[in-house]
């Protein structure tokens, strides 16, 4: 079944009812690929039937990133057009709401670039929009929108109608009430971050096939969903979908080996089989059968690309993992399975007795600092996730991805 008008209209009112609701005079800023469009659309329509002030999209075109790619001096890749960043800026001024649209129409475009050159070109993917939704200076939302193209890498064939039937049922927008049901989920994500964090862990450790990696967590270590609180103290969901609880770890305490559990599509490049080895809190070794210059790339864009700044945990209940797809898409694909993330620490994931730090206040602490943060899958029915306390005694978390707590 394709995506008629009204089922686009009904997605849109979810988006500003569950996740990012609207409030009198807001602008909104819509971050899209050219086939996003109609989502685009509908989601204008409904912004600004509920008051928007105005609303702005913009479309990424894939296509024109590769020509740079191929063609630009490669002392300009990494540069940023000002106007884009000053874009960002304005909205968190105006403290209002950021939609960015997920679904590439061309997953593995610049697979056959060269990797080095990917790696130093990070559009869109802008340190200033990371910057106001790090730190919460608009309310954000991630949400995805099938493409023809995004559907053949999934299934092998541009069924985009079969996508959109995998997304329905992801984004219970199948259900009789699809507001209540995300409200429940949500409770349910708190309701265990609230169990983790009463644990009081001293550290996270994952064991499976080729993998053996201890996290150390910061003291007093601070688990939650990502139901946030802007900066103007209002509540968003900042994923739709979401299915994760996750805490900001201590990057200092990171060391053994860890091996990706799922494909990482990474600015234009799917990245296979990857492996990376830690030692102190930073990444020694990268190993991938695809893509692993282009993760060596990523991680040397500053101190903190190389150190982790997320790590969160995900149950077999997940309608995303029950799908039994990997979806090249990191918004579903981080919401499958366990996961753990290179670059800056969530705020979020903080204790609150850090949160008022300064970034070299919060280095100093074993907060991740960094202008990148890239999740990548690391969990499955054969890892199994056990907490450390303090004083060495163990508890195990999750194991054949259900809860053991």
């Amino acid at each position: 079944m394709t995506i008629t008008p009204a089922e686009l209209t009904h997605y849109a009112e979810i988006v500003f009812d569950v996740a990012v609701p609207i409030h009198d005079d807001d602008r909104v800023l819509i971050n899209a690929e050219i086939e996003h469009a109609p989502l685009a659309r509908a989601l204008a329509e409904v912004a600004y039937a509920r008051g928007a002030h105005y609303v702005d999209i913009w479309y990424f075109d894939p296509h024109a990133k590769r020509s740079r790619v191929r063609h630009a001096d490669a002392a300009t890749l990494a540069e940023v057009p000002s106007w884009l960043d000053a874009r960002n800026e304005e909205l968190a001024r105006h403290h209002g709401i950021l939609v960015n649209i997920r679904g590439s129409a061309a997953p593995d475009l610049l697979a056959d670039e060269d990797p080095v050159r990917s790696g130093l070109d990070r559009m869109p993917n802008l340190s200033s929009r990371q910057r106001v939704q790090l730190n919460n200076l608009a309310r954000w939302v991630i949400v995805p929108y099938p493409t023809a193209e995004w559907a053949r890498a999934v299934f092998g064939e541009p069924d985009e109608a079969l996508l959109w039937e995998h997304l329905r049922t992801i984004l219970r927008l199948d259900r009789p009430d699809p507001r209540a049901a995300w409200k429940e989920r949500l409770a349910e994500l708190l309701s265990r971050a609230e169990m983790l964090t009463e644990l009081r862990l001293d550290r996270v450790r994952f064991e499976g096939p080729g993998t053996d990696l201890t996290i150390g967590l910061l003291p007093d270590a601070h688990w939650t969903a990502v139901h946030l609180i802007s900066s103007q103290g209002h509540g968003f969901q900042a994923n739709i979908p979401t299915e994760e609880v996750f805490t900001t770890p201590d990057y200092r305490r990171v060391d053994g080996r860890i091996r990706s559990t799922r494909p990482l599509s990474l600015v234009g490049t799917v990245v296979r089989d990857l492996e990376l080895t830690f030692s102190g809190g930073v990444v020694t070794e990268v190993r991938a059968s695809t893509g692993a210059d282009v993760v060596r790339s990523h991680q040397a864009i500053d101190a903190g690309a190389a150190r982790l700044g997320e790590l969160a945990l995900v149950d077999g209940t997940s309608p995303v993992g029950q799908s039994g797809v990997t979806y090249l898409e990191t918004l579903l694909d981080e919401n499958a399975t366990c996961h753990l993330a290179w670059g800056a620490g969530l705020p979020p994931g903080v204790p609150a007795g850090l949160r008022d730090r300064d970034a070299a206040g919060l280095d100093a602490a074993g907060v991740n600092v960094s202008d990148v943060h890239v999740d990548f899958m690391v969990g499955g029915p054969e890892v199994t996730v056990t907490g450390i306390r303090h004083d060495g005694a163990t508890v195990e978390l999750l194991r054949g991805e259900e809860w053991q707590l």
